[in-house]
């Protein structure tokens, strides 16, 4: 654990009180728990009665986070396709010339060939990056909502503790 109290981690988000915890730096505080003590973290979320709405709220907005940034990055992916299929239609209709020598055909096929690899590794370099998005809005929003959880959790465990417990007859 890196954070071993209140204090600490109000210094590490740039604040003198709770009441200074922006939406910006709620998130960070977010991304910060898990580097936090299970006590320290309940006793920081406790002093914020909306919580559980605050982290819905972020999950919800990398939720559209993500969402736009897939679809920026299908919109481009897109335009790479459409450019490395217009290249290589030009180079067809080049090899379809019937007055070129063989080591012009040569040529026009090896640069298709480097082509079709460039656009391969353009399509890996993809598939990486959105796995690292994914990556990046899970670990964020699973610790909004395991915070979420436990903080709802913790309070309904605390409001059993001041109710008599029920016994059963045997």
């Amino acid at each position: 654990m890196r954070y071993k109290g209140e204090d600490e981690i109000k210094r590490a988000l740039g604040i003198e009180s709770w009441r200074n915890l922006s939406k910006d730096k709620m998130t960070r505080f977010v991304a910060m728990m898990p580097d936090m003590g299970t006590e320290v973290a309940m006793k920081i979320v406790e002093q914020f009665p909306a919580f559980k709405d605050f982290a819905l709220n972020v999950v919800d907005a990398m939720k559209k986070s993500h969402e736009s940034t897939v679809s920026a990055n299908t919109q481009s992916q897109e335009h790479v396709h459409r450019a490395f299929q217009d290249f290589r239609d030009t180079l067809k209709n080049e090899l379809d010339k019937g007055d070129l020598t063989f080591d012009q055909r040569w040529k026009i096929i090896e640069k298709m060939q480097e082509a079709v690899r460039e656009e391969a590794q353009k399509d890996s370099e993809n598939k990486r990056f959105l796995d690292g998005a994914l990556r990046k809005v899970l670990v964020l929003g699973g610790a909004a909502v395991a915070l979420s959880v436990a903080f709802v959790g913790g309070r309904v465990m605390a409001e059993g503790n001041d109710s008599p417990e029920e016994t059963t007859g045997a």
